[in-house]
């Protein structure tokens, strides 16, 4: 049996529990800033409940599309969500990742979120893969630097949208 070290990253964001926990869970704010630096959004279809999914595409450099699926496993209010992240095609079917072929199919999320003593938030998110191949998590364990880098170009523009919403 392999034991899977999950890619886990913490962030603090300077915005109340209740507004980071709305910007991650409605559609018309994640197509703002979910997406690594230099991409954005091309669509954004959001079924936030047990069950249900959210459902996006994101354009990057030279046209290059990609797609993805969270299918939402659990949800505590404010607290947690856990969900199965898969890349997709443009249709929603399972694809595989784009320039990782060997990327496991489905990557097992948890995300937390807890206040701080400050008025702040921790936000912290684990990945790890799901039902997956050694190929799968040996590539899994490569990415590990990349992913680190993608998510603080995302947690950048996250604090910047979070930052614009509280100026309003």
């Amino acid at each position: 049996m392999n034991i899977i070290n999950p890619f886990v990253i913490e962030r603090e964001f300077l915005a109340p529990r209740a507004l980071l926990w709305r910007v991650q869970t409605q559609a018309e704010h994640l197509q703002n800033w979910l997406s690594p630096a230099g991409f954005h959004s091309i669509h954004a279809e959001m079924d936030f409940r047990e069950g249900g999914r959210y459902f996006y595409g994101i354009q990057g450099p030279n046209g290059l599309q990609m797609w993805a699926l969270q299918q939402f496993v659990e949800i505590v209010p404010e607290k947690r969500i856990v969900h199965l992240q898969s890349f997709s095609d443009k249709e929603g079917a399972l694809s595989r990742h784009p320039m990782a072929p060997s990327w496991p199919s489905y990557m097992h999320v948890t995300a937390t979120y807890e206040d701080t003593t400050s008025g702040t938030t921790t936000y912290t998110i684990s990945w790890k893969p799901h039902e997956s191949d050694a190929l799968g998590i040996s590539t899994f364990d490569g990415a590990r630097a990349g992913m680190q880098a993608g998510f603080e170009g995302t947690f950048v523009k996250l604090d910047a949208y979070l930052h614009e919403l509280q100026r309003k």
